[in-house]
């Protein structure tokens, strides 16, 4: 399952980057798709987990309504 977050906070490649690596340690393996000009991650997997890893990275992730 597929979750989309919006990522208010994450505004450059080291955001980015940051999140993506907060990501694969939290769920390794897991397809993860950023897009930084609409501040959105979708990851594969657990959303829990990923919304955990992303806020522990010090970002502020929203669940995308869908």
């Amino acid at each position: 399952m597929t979750t989309i977050f919006t990522v208010p906070d994450m505004t450059c490649g080291h955001c980015e980057k940051t999140v993506r690596g907060a990501l694969a340690e939290a769920l390794p393996g897991a397809a993860v798709a950023i897009d930084l000009t609409a501040q959105t991650v979708a990851v594969e997997g657990d959303a829990a987990r990923a919304e955990e890893a992303i806020r522990e990275a010090g970002y502020s992730p929203e669940r995308a309504a869908g």
